[in-house]
């Protein structure tokens, strides 16, 4: 075999092995960041599953944030505010302190107010 061809090949050898680790590296960092957002999104999807759980408690139409906070721990104030507009509540104020509500439920509320001031 001629020289010329030895090194042709030889090079067009090693141009394939290095894209073809390359390849393999970067399928292991999208595999790796695909794992990663999942389990971001789970914590996020958890966390308003479990705000909706202590906005839609019977004997409660609304719930002071500071318990909110207390249920939802590792959250930042506006992360946990955040959160809560995506599990469909609405923020109103009350003697100074910060309330929120399930908007499906607002209807309820408005009912015990109501009946409150009869």
């Amino acid at each position: 075999m001629k020289p010329e061809y030895l090194g042709i090949i030889s090079s067009l050898a090693g141009v394939t092995v290095g894209g073809l680790i390359s390849y393999l590296i970067q399928l292991s960092r999208q595999r790796h960041a695909y794992e990663l957002k999942i389990e971001e999104l789970k914590t996020e999807h958890m966390a308003e599953r479990t705000a909706r759980y202590y906005l839609s408690h019977k004997g409660y139409t609304d719930r002071r944030f500071d318990t909110l906070q207390k249920a939802l721990g590792g959250f930042e104030d506006d992360e946990l505010r955040k959160i809560l507009v995506r599990a469909g509540a609405v923020r109103s104020y009350r003697d100074n302190e910060e309330w929120w509500t399930l908007l499906e439920r607002l209807p309820e509320k408005i009912e015990k107010k109501q009946k409150k001031r009869s």
